[in-house]
């Protein structure tokens, strides 16, 4: 069977119709009605979660956040499973969610609707959202720009990662404040401002100009590169992993060399 998909939905009929459509196509799940999903999925991992706004013991927006802030399920994609009143835009913000499906008026087309989501990321590229710039290994904390490994602390990679997975969309420094730092204390919207300057020096040409992380005057900030994702066994075969990929065999050939030589004559 296919990778493991968590399915949090106190709603007893629509979680039993969407794990009935995803077995169906082959994926092995796991169903829960409330947030101790979040206990199973630090030991099982699995490969993407189906999160319902309202859950039987709290917020599932809350969930996310905290599974999109867990370093063992940095790779597993979520899905907000919404109502149709629902502000979609906030809570995927405030979520940390990859996609957002609204429940449809129909019980039976639930498990469809996510099902094409997880079609059309697999389809898509099973392990990247494909364009050049930036290459995120999640697993190793590791990111590279232009085929060059920058270094990053821990704060600085959960930064340019969120940014990456939403790329393009406009982020109030609040808005990162909430879904990056969470609930660290003493943190200001300047702490945005700084972390920013200095993810801009280690991915930027030109920190002054920068080409991949905008300032949007007067709202925040916007990454326009779109980053490739490497995450699982069967690498990506892009021209930018490719790059990633030889650079970093280069390095650990030039690493592995001997310091000093000894001539023999």
């Amino acid at each position: 069977m296919g990778a493991g998909v968590f399915v949090v939905d106190p709603v007893e009929a629509r979680r039993s119709l969407i794990q009935f459509g995803l077995e169906r196509a082959g994926y092995r799940v796991a169903i829960f009605a409330s947030t101790r999903a979040l206990d199973a999925a630090r030991e099982q991992r699995p490969a993407a979660i189906v999160i319902a706004m309202n859950l039987a013991d709290g917020s599932g927006i809350d969930l996310g956040r905290r599974i999109r802030h867990d370093p063992g399920l940095s790779n597993t994609r979520i899905i907000l499973l919404a109502e149709s009143k629902a502000p979609i835009d906030q809570a995927m913000r405030n979520s940390g969610a990859d996609q957002c499906v609204v429940a449809p008026a129909e019980p039976e087309d639930v498990a469809p609707a996510i099902l094409a989501v997880l079609k059309s990321h697999h389809d898509g590229d099973p392990h990247s959202l494909s364009a050049p710039g930036i290459t995120i290994n999640r697993s190793a904390m590791r990111v590279l720009v232009r085929g060059k490994e920058v270094p990053t602390t821990t704060l600085e990679f959960r930064l340019i990662d969120y940014l990456a997975r939403n790329q393009g969309k406009v982020f109030t420094r609040d808005a990162l404040l909430d879904a990056v730092w969470g609930d660290l204390h003493f943190v200001t919207p300047r702490s945005v401002d700084a972390c920013v300057r200095r993810i801009r020096k280690k991915i930027e040409r030109n920190s002054s100009t920068p080409a991949f992380l905008k300032t949007i005057r007067g709202i925040g900030y916007r990454l326009d590169a779109k980053a490739v994702w490497e995450t699982t066994p069967q690498p990506c075969s892009c021209a930018v992993c490719s790059s990633a990929r030889l650079q970093l065999e280069a390095n650990a050939v030039e690493q592995a060399k001997p310091r000093f030589q000894t001539n023999v004559t």
